[in-house]
Protein backbone atom coordinates (compact mmCIF):
# COMPACT_ATOMS: atom_id res chain seq x y z
CA UNK A 1 0.00 0.00 0.00
CA UNK A 2 2.91 2.44 0.96
CA UNK A 3 4.35 2.03 -1.97
CA UNK A 4 1.29 2.56 -4.04
CA UNK A 5 0.62 5.75 -2.12
CA UNK A 6 4.18 6.94 -3.19
CA UNK A 7 3.28 6.26 -6.95
CA UNK A 8 0.28 7.95 -6.57
CA UNK A 9 1.74 10.92 -5.13
CA UNK A 10 4.69 11.11 -7.24
CA UNK A 11 1.54 11.18 -10.64
CA UNK A 12 -0.13 13.92 -9.21
CA UNK A 13 3.17 15.91 -8.64
CA UNK A 14 4.20 15.33 -12.53
CA UNK A 15 0.64 16.49 -13.03
CA UNK A 16 1.13 19.43 -11.38
CA UNK A 17 4.37 20.74 -12.45
CA UNK A 18 2.96 19.69 -16.33
CA UNK A 19 0.04 21.93 -15.89
CA UNK A 20 1.65 24.86 -13.79
CA UNK A 21 1.21 28.11 -15.95
CA UNK A 22 4.27 29.57 -16.88
CA UNK A 23 4.79 33.22 -14.60
CA UNK A 24 4.69 34.86 -17.87
CA UNK A 25 3.91 33.65 -21.08
CA UNK A 26 3.67 34.31 -24.73
CA UNK A 27 0.17 33.12 -25.73
CA UNK A 28 -1.11 32.37 -29.71
CA UNK A 29 -4.82 30.71 -30.62
CA UNK A 30 -6.78 32.18 -33.81
CA UNK A 31 -7.28 35.05 -32.29
CA UNK A 32 -3.87 36.50 -32.67
CA UNK A 33 -0.93 36.62 -29.71
CA UNK A 34 -0.87 38.42 -26.59
CA UNK A 35 1.13 38.30 -23.01
CA UNK A 36 -0.27 36.66 -20.12
CA UNK A 37 1.26 37.72 -16.62
CA UNK A 38 0.61 35.76 -13.99
CA UNK A 39 -2.91 34.22 -15.92
CA UNK A 40 -4.05 37.47 -16.74
CA UNK A 41 -3.87 39.34 -19.79
CA UNK A 42 -1.36 42.09 -20.28
CA UNK A 43 -0.19 44.71 -22.70
CA UNK A 44 2.71 46.72 -22.16
CA UNK A 45 2.58 50.31 -21.34
CA UNK A 46 6.36 50.76 -20.93
CA UNK A 47 8.66 53.41 -20.86
CA UNK A 48 12.62 53.39 -21.30
CA UNK A 49 13.80 54.32 -18.08
CA UNK A 50 17.07 55.59 -17.19
CA UNK A 51 18.58 57.86 -14.56
CA UNK A 52 21.64 60.54 -15.78
CA UNK A 53 21.66 64.18 -13.71
CA UNK A 54 22.85 66.48 -16.14
CA UNK A 55 26.41 66.60 -16.06
CA UNK A 56 26.43 62.56 -15.90
CA UNK A 57 26.73 60.34 -19.15
CA UNK A 58 26.54 56.76 -20.02
CA UNK A 59 29.13 56.29 -17.15
CA UNK A 60 27.35 57.27 -14.45
CA UNK A 61 25.61 53.98 -13.03
CA UNK A 62 22.58 54.90 -10.01
CA UNK A 63 23.02 51.70 -9.15
CA UNK A 64 26.24 51.45 -7.44
CA UNK A 65 25.04 54.42 -5.26
CA UNK A 66 24.11 54.04 -1.29
CA UNK A 67 20.35 52.47 -0.94
CA UNK A 68 18.98 55.71 0.83
CA UNK A 69 19.73 57.76 -2.75
CA UNK A 70 18.28 55.00 -4.99
CA UNK A 71 14.80 54.86 -3.04
CA UNK A 72 14.63 58.34 -2.91
CA UNK A 73 15.55 59.15 -7.17
CA UNK A 74 13.18 55.82 -7.63
CA UNK A 75 10.38 57.37 -5.48
CA UNK A 76 10.79 60.72 -7.20
CA UNK A 77 10.41 58.53 -10.87
CA UNK A 78 8.23 55.95 -10.18
CA UNK A 79 6.01 57.75 -8.73
CA UNK A 80 5.47 59.27 -11.64
CA UNK A 81 5.35 56.80 -13.86
CA UNK A 82 2.54 55.23 -12.00
CA UNK A 83 0.80 58.08 -12.36
CA UNK A 84 0.97 58.10 -15.78
CA UNK A 85 -0.09 54.55 -16.19
CA UNK A 86 3.14 52.83 -16.80
CA UNK A 87 3.12 49.25 -15.84
CA UNK A 88 7.19 47.93 -17.01
CA UNK A 89 10.34 49.57 -17.69
CA UNK A 90 13.05 49.00 -20.08
CA UNK A 91 16.37 48.97 -17.88
CA UNK A 92 20.42 47.48 -18.33
CA UNK A 93 22.28 45.30 -16.95
CA UNK A 94 23.54 46.40 -13.80
CA UNK A 95 20.62 47.08 -12.09
CA UNK A 96 20.36 44.69 -9.04
CA UNK A 97 17.52 41.83 -8.86
CA UNK A 98 16.68 43.30 -5.54
CA UNK A 99 15.67 46.87 -7.38
CA UNK A 100 13.79 45.39 -9.82
CA UNK A 101 12.29 43.38 -7.06
CA UNK A 102 11.26 46.54 -5.00
CA UNK A 103 10.20 48.82 -8.21
CA UNK A 104 8.13 45.93 -8.48
CA UNK A 105 6.48 45.47 -4.90
CA UNK A 106 6.31 49.34 -3.84
CA UNK A 107 4.90 50.82 -7.01
CA UNK A 108 3.56 48.09 -9.24
CA UNK A 109 6.02 48.03 -12.07
CA UNK A 110 7.50 45.23 -13.76
CA UNK A 111 11.08 45.17 -15.77
CA UNK A 112 12.47 44.19 -19.36
CA UNK A 113 15.60 43.37 -18.13
CA UNK A 114 18.25 44.42 -21.01
CA UNK A 115 21.59 43.28 -22.22
CA UNK A 116 23.06 45.23 -24.88
CA UNK A 117 24.69 41.59 -26.75
CA UNK A 118 27.81 43.68 -27.34
CA UNK A 119 26.10 46.33 -29.44
CA UNK A 120 29.09 48.65 -27.56
CA UNK A 121 31.54 46.25 -27.41
CA UNK A 122 32.61 43.76 -24.73
CA UNK A 123 35.16 42.08 -22.18
CA UNK A 124 37.65 39.06 -23.01
CA UNK A 125 40.33 38.36 -20.57
CA UNK A 126 40.01 41.72 -18.98
CA UNK A 127 39.95 43.95 -21.99
CA UNK A 128 37.73 45.93 -23.11
CA UNK A 129 36.74 45.20 -27.03
CA UNK A 130 34.97 48.45 -28.50
CA UNK A 131 33.44 46.75 -31.80
CA UNK A 132 32.02 43.39 -31.68
CA UNK A 133 32.39 40.26 -34.54
CA UNK A 134 29.86 38.32 -33.82
CA UNK A 135 31.92 35.19 -35.93
CA UNK A 136 34.41 35.79 -33.65
CA UNK A 137 35.27 32.57 -31.14
CA UNK A 138 36.28 34.68 -28.32
CA UNK A 139 33.16 37.57 -28.81
CA UNK A 140 30.78 34.68 -28.86
CA UNK A 141 32.08 32.66 -25.64
CA UNK A 142 32.23 35.95 -23.96
CA UNK A 143 28.64 36.92 -24.41
CA UNK A 144 27.22 34.05 -23.97
CA UNK A 145 29.01 33.70 -21.28
CA UNK A 146 27.77 37.19 -19.41
CA UNK A 147 23.99 35.61 -20.56
CA UNK A 148 24.40 32.53 -18.82
CA UNK A 149 25.46 34.46 -15.38
CA UNK A 150 22.52 36.93 -16.20
CA UNK A 151 19.73 34.10 -16.54
CA UNK A 152 21.04 32.50 -13.34
CA UNK A 153 21.09 35.61 -11.45
CA UNK A 154 17.45 37.29 -12.49
CA UNK A 155 15.68 33.83 -13.39
CA UNK A 156 13.64 34.19 -9.71
CA UNK A 157 13.44 37.72 -9.75
CA UNK A 158 9.85 38.70 -8.33
CA UNK A 159 9.39 41.73 -10.94
CA UNK A 160 11.16 40.77 -13.89
CA UNK A 161 9.03 40.77 -17.16
CA UNK A 162 10.93 39.27 -19.68
CA UNK A 163 14.87 39.68 -21.15
CA UNK A 164 15.71 41.36 -23.99
CA UNK A 165 18.96 40.86 -25.65
CA UNK A 166 20.42 43.70 -27.72
CA UNK A 167 19.65 47.48 -28.54
CA UNK A 168 19.40 47.39 -32.44
CA UNK A 169 22.45 45.63 -32.98
CA UNK A 170 21.88 45.17 -36.50
CA UNK A 171 22.56 49.23 -36.96
CA UNK A 172 25.58 48.45 -34.61
CA UNK A 173 27.54 46.71 -37.51
CA UNK A 174 27.49 50.19 -39.39
CA UNK A 175 28.11 52.43 -37.00
CA UNK A 176 31.46 52.73 -34.88
CA UNK A 177 29.45 53.56 -31.85
CA UNK A 178 26.16 54.11 -29.76
CA UNK A 179 25.81 57.68 -31.34
CA UNK A 180 22.68 57.48 -33.74
CA UNK A 181 23.60 58.05 -37.42
CA UNK A 182 21.95 58.68 -41.16
CA UNK A 183 21.57 55.14 -42.17
CA UNK A 184 23.55 54.05 -45.41
CA UNK A 185 21.91 54.56 -48.66
CA UNK A 186 23.22 51.59 -50.45
CA UNK A 187 20.91 48.45 -50.48
CA UNK A 188 23.73 45.70 -51.70
CA UNK A 189 26.04 47.18 -49.57
CA UNK A 190 23.44 46.87 -46.39
CA UNK A 191 22.54 43.42 -47.76
CA UNK A 192 26.49 42.03 -47.95
CA UNK A 193 26.83 43.06 -44.43
CA UNK A 194 23.93 41.55 -43.48
CA UNK A 195 25.15 38.24 -44.69
CA UNK A 196 28.87 38.46 -44.14
CA UNK A 197 28.11 40.38 -40.33
CA UNK A 198 24.56 39.95 -39.20
CA UNK A 199 24.18 36.55 -39.89
CA UNK A 200 26.41 35.20 -37.47
CA UNK A 201 24.85 38.04 -34.80
CA UNK A 202 21.14 36.43 -35.34
CA UNK A 203 22.73 32.82 -35.01
CA UNK A 204 24.00 34.36 -31.53
CA UNK A 205 21.10 35.86 -30.14
CA UNK A 206 19.41 32.13 -30.76
CA UNK A 207 22.04 30.58 -28.95
CA UNK A 208 21.81 33.05 -26.26
CA UNK A 209 17.90 32.45 -26.44
CA UNK A 210 18.33 28.91 -25.95
CA UNK A 211 20.33 29.30 -23.14
CA UNK A 212 18.14 31.57 -21.05
CA UNK A 213 15.29 29.24 -21.61
CA UNK A 214 17.03 26.04 -20.63
CA UNK A 215 18.19 28.15 -17.26
CA UNK A 216 14.39 30.19 -16.77
CA UNK A 217 11.55 29.48 -18.27
CA UNK A 218 9.65 31.38 -16.48
CA UNK A 219 10.57 34.18 -19.03
CA UNK A 220 10.35 35.15 -22.77
CA UNK A 221 13.57 36.16 -24.54
CA UNK A 222 13.13 39.17 -27.14
CA UNK A 223 15.47 40.32 -29.61
CA UNK A 224 15.92 43.82 -30.27
CA UNK A 225 16.29 44.96 -33.56
CA UNK A 226 16.52 48.11 -35.33
CA UNK A 227 13.17 48.34 -37.52
CA UNK A 228 12.65 45.28 -39.88
CA UNK A 229 16.08 45.53 -41.44
CA UNK A 230 17.53 41.92 -42.03
CA UNK A 231 13.98 40.43 -40.62
CA UNK A 232 14.12 37.68 -43.44
CA UNK A 233 17.93 36.38 -41.65
CA UNK A 234 15.99 36.69 -38.56
CA UNK A 235 12.90 34.55 -39.59
CA UNK A 236 16.10 31.73 -40.88
CA UNK A 237 17.85 32.36 -37.54
CA UNK A 238 15.70 33.61 -34.80
CA UNK A 239 13.47 30.20 -34.79
CA UNK A 240 13.93 29.95 -30.52
CA UNK A 241 13.62 33.69 -29.46
CA UNK A 242 9.83 34.59 -28.39
CA UNK A 243 9.40 37.88 -29.33
CA UNK A 244 10.65 40.34 -31.61
CA UNK A 245 11.23 43.54 -30.08
CA UNK A 246 12.04 46.66 -31.99
CA UNK A 247 13.63 50.12 -32.03
CA UNK A 248 11.14 52.15 -34.93
CA UNK A 249 11.22 55.69 -35.55
CA UNK A 250 8.85 56.25 -38.62
CA UNK A 251 6.94 59.15 -37.65
CA UNK A 252 3.09 59.01 -36.80
CA UNK A 253 2.32 55.42 -38.08
CA UNK A 254 4.04 52.09 -37.93
CA UNK A 255 2.54 51.17 -41.69
CA UNK A 256 2.79 47.42 -42.36
CA UNK A 257 5.29 46.69 -39.52
CA UNK A 258 2.62 44.29 -37.30
CA UNK A 259 1.52 42.47 -40.91
CA UNK A 260 5.32 42.24 -42.16
CA UNK A 261 6.37 40.62 -38.99
CA UNK A 262 3.40 38.71 -38.60
CA UNK A 263 3.77 37.29 -42.31
CA UNK A 264 7.65 36.78 -41.56
CA UNK A 265 7.99 35.47 -38.30
CA UNK A 266 4.79 34.69 -37.24
CA UNK A 267 5.73 36.08 -33.30
CA UNK A 268 4.45 38.88 -31.65
CA UNK A 269 5.70 42.61 -31.89
CA UNK A 270 6.99 44.17 -29.40
CA UNK A 271 8.36 48.29 -29.85
CA UNK A 272 11.56 48.68 -27.79
CA UNK A 273 12.13 52.13 -28.42
CA UNK A 274 9.77 54.53 -30.51
CA UNK A 275 8.95 58.11 -29.96
CA UNK A 276 9.69 61.84 -31.20
CA UNK A 277 11.96 64.36 -29.99
CA UNK A 278 10.73 67.88 -28.21
CA UNK A 279 12.34 70.07 -30.70
CA UNK A 280 11.27 71.94 -33.55
CA UNK A 281 14.33 72.29 -36.13
CA UNK A 282 12.44 74.32 -38.33
CA UNK A 283 11.55 77.03 -35.90
CA UNK A 284 14.65 75.82 -33.58
CA UNK A 285 12.42 75.65 -30.56
CA UNK A 286 10.83 73.05 -28.08
CA UNK A 287 7.52 71.84 -29.53
CA UNK A 288 5.77 69.93 -26.71
CA UNK A 289 2.89 69.58 -28.66
CA UNK A 290 4.44 67.52 -32.29
CA UNK A 291 5.99 65.19 -29.82
CA UNK A 292 2.59 64.70 -28.07
CA UNK A 293 0.62 64.36 -31.32
CA UNK A 294 3.45 61.47 -32.56
CA UNK A 295 3.48 59.75 -29.38
CA UNK A 296 -0.26 59.68 -29.37
CA UNK A 297 -0.85 58.24 -33.14
CA UNK A 298 1.91 55.56 -32.38
CA UNK A 299 0.08 54.07 -29.38
CA UNK A 300 -2.91 54.24 -31.18
CA UNK A 301 -1.70 52.01 -33.42
CA UNK A 302 -0.02 49.76 -31.23
CA UNK A 303 -3.65 49.28 -29.20
CA UNK A 304 -5.41 48.65 -32.73
CA UNK A 305 -3.33 45.63 -33.32
CA UNK A 306 -3.52 44.14 -30.25
CA UNK A 307 -4.89 40.37 -29.50
CA UNK A 308 -8.64 39.68 -30.88
CA UNK A 309 -8.88 43.43 -32.57
CA UNK A 310 -9.40 41.65 -36.14
CA UNK A 311 -6.13 43.52 -37.77
CA UNK A 312 -2.23 41.96 -37.11
CA UNK A 313 -3.43 40.66 -34.05
CA UNK A 314 0.06 40.33 -32.47
CA UNK A 315 1.03 43.98 -31.12
CA UNK A 316 2.02 43.22 -27.30
CA UNK A 317 2.98 46.20 -26.40
CA UNK A 318 5.80 48.86 -26.58
CA UNK A 319 8.19 51.21 -24.58
CA UNK A 320 8.09 55.08 -25.34
CA UNK A 321 11.39 56.52 -25.87
CA UNK A 322 12.41 58.31 -23.24
CA UNK A 323 11.34 59.64 -20.30
CA UNK A 324 13.39 62.00 -19.02
CA UNK A 325 15.92 64.08 -21.83
CA UNK A 326 19.95 63.04 -22.51
CA UNK A 327 21.51 65.93 -21.95
CA UNK A 328 25.19 63.62 -23.18
CA UNK A 329 23.51 62.28 -25.76
CA UNK A 330 25.36 64.57 -28.42
CA UNK A 331 29.26 63.54 -28.73
CA UNK A 332 28.46 61.92 -25.07
CA UNK A 333 31.76 63.42 -23.13
CA UNK A 334 31.72 66.91 -23.50
CA UNK A 335 29.21 69.63 -22.95
CA UNK A 336 27.38 67.93 -20.72
CA UNK A 337 26.07 70.56 -19.04
CA UNK A 338 24.72 71.77 -21.60
CA UNK A 339 21.39 70.96 -23.91
CA UNK A 340 21.99 70.73 -27.60
CA UNK A 341 20.35 71.43 -30.07
CA UNK A 342 21.93 70.00 -32.92
CA UNK A 343 20.06 67.86 -35.30
CA UNK A 344 22.18 64.35 -36.13
CA UNK A 345 20.16 62.49 -38.32
CA UNK A 346 17.01 62.65 -40.69
CA UNK A 347 14.03 61.17 -40.67
CA UNK A 348 11.29 62.30 -43.23
CA UNK A 349 8.50 60.50 -41.28
CA UNK A 350 8.30 63.27 -39.13
CA UNK A 351 7.15 65.73 -41.19
CA UNK A 352 6.32 68.51 -39.08
CA UNK A 353 9.71 69.64 -38.52
CA UNK A 354 11.35 68.02 -41.94
CA UNK A 355 13.04 70.06 -44.64
CA UNK A 356 14.43 67.44 -47.55
CA UNK A 357 18.51 67.99 -47.00
CA UNK A 358 18.77 68.54 -43.37
CA UNK A 359 18.33 67.32 -40.23
CA UNK A 360 15.54 67.11 -37.67
CA UNK A 361 15.90 64.73 -34.54
CA UNK A 362 17.49 66.02 -31.89
CA UNK A 363 18.72 63.09 -29.35
CA UNK A 364 18.66 65.32 -26.16
CA UNK A 365 14.74 66.28 -26.19
CA UNK A 366 13.46 62.90 -26.62
CA UNK A 367 12.20 62.52 -22.99
CA UNK A 368 8.50 62.94 -22.41
CA UNK A 369 9.61 64.61 -19.12
CA UNK A 370 11.98 67.98 -19.17
CA UNK A 371 15.06 67.63 -17.09
CA UNK A 372 16.12 70.39 -14.12
CA UNK A 373 19.63 71.11 -12.59
CA UNK A 374 20.90 68.78 -10.39
CA UNK A 375 20.49 69.92 -6.20
CA UNK A 376 23.61 69.14 -3.31
CA UNK A 377 22.49 65.63 -2.72
CA UNK A 378 22.49 64.14 -6.58
CA UNK A 379 18.39 64.49 -7.17
CA UNK A 380 16.85 66.72 -10.10
CA UNK A 381 13.61 67.93 -10.58
CA UNK A 382 11.37 66.64 -13.40
CA UNK A 383 8.73 68.41 -15.83
CA UNK A 384 6.41 66.37 -17.56
CA UNK A 385 5.92 67.45 -20.90
CA UNK A 386 2.12 67.66 -23.06
CA UNK A 387 3.64 64.15 -24.08
CA UNK A 388 3.40 63.14 -20.49
CA UNK A 389 -0.38 64.09 -19.71
CA UNK A 390 -1.45 62.72 -23.63
CA UNK A 391 -0.17 59.09 -22.56
CA UNK A 392 -1.79 59.34 -19.40
CA UNK A 393 -4.99 59.55 -20.95
CA UNK A 394 -3.78 56.73 -23.56
CA UNK A 395 -2.83 54.44 -21.02
CA UNK A 396 -6.39 54.66 -19.06
CA UNK A 397 -7.41 52.53 -21.83
CA UNK A 398 -6.93 48.31 -21.59
CA UNK A 399 -7.13 47.10 -25.55
CA UNK A 400 -7.27 43.52 -24.08
CA UNK A 401 -10.62 43.99 -22.43
CA UNK A 402 -13.56 41.85 -23.38
CA UNK A 403 -15.39 44.40 -24.15
CA UNK A 404 -12.45 46.32 -26.51
CA UNK A 405 -13.11 46.94 -30.38
CA UNK A 406 -11.74 49.42 -32.68
CA UNK A 407 -14.63 51.64 -32.32
CA UNK A 408 -13.84 52.23 -28.70
CA UNK A 409 -10.22 52.25 -29.25
CA UNK A 410 -10.75 55.02 -31.87
CA UNK A 411 -13.35 56.78 -29.73
CA UNK A 412 -10.95 56.88 -26.91
CA UNK A 413 -8.14 58.18 -29.24
CA UNK A 414 -10.46 60.36 -30.35
CA UNK A 415 -11.02 62.18 -26.47
CA UNK A 416 -7.62 62.76 -25.91
CA UNK A 417 -7.16 66.10 -26.22
CA UNK A 418 -3.63 67.53 -26.94
CA UNK A 419 -3.89 71.14 -26.62
CA UNK A 420 -5.34 70.15 -22.55
CA UNK A 421 -1.88 68.23 -22.47
CA UNK A 422 -0.01 71.24 -23.41
CA UNK A 423 -1.62 73.76 -20.64
CA UNK A 424 -1.39 71.30 -18.03
CA UNK A 425 2.51 71.37 -19.17
CA UNK A 426 2.55 74.89 -19.15
CA UNK A 427 1.19 75.22 -15.83
CA UNK A 428 1.66 72.07 -13.43
CA UNK A 429 4.65 72.54 -11.50
CA UNK A 430 8.25 71.48 -11.72
CA UNK A 431 8.05 67.46 -10.02
CA UNK A 432 10.47 66.04 -7.50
Amino acid sequence: MKNILVGIFLIALNFTSCTQKKEVQVYEDELGMKLIVKGENFIINGMNWDYFPIGTNYAFSIWQKPDAFIKTALHNEMTLLKEMGVNTIRVYTGIQPKWITYIYEKYGIYTMLNHSFGRYGYSHNGKWIPATDYDNKNAQEALLSEIEIMAKEYKNTPGLLLYLLGNENNYGLFWSGAETEDFPDDENEKKKIGETRGRALYKLMNKAAIKIKSLDKNHPVAICNGDVLYIDIVAEECKDVDIYGTNMYRGKSFDVAFETVKNKLNKPILFTEFGADAYNAIENKEDQKMQAFYMVENWKEIYQNAYGLKKAQNSIGGFTFQFSDGWWKYKQDYNLNVQDTVSTWANGGYALDFVKGKDNMNEEWFGICAKGKTDQKGFYQLKPRAAYYALQEVHKLNPLNKESNQHKIINHFNKININNALTKALTITTKK
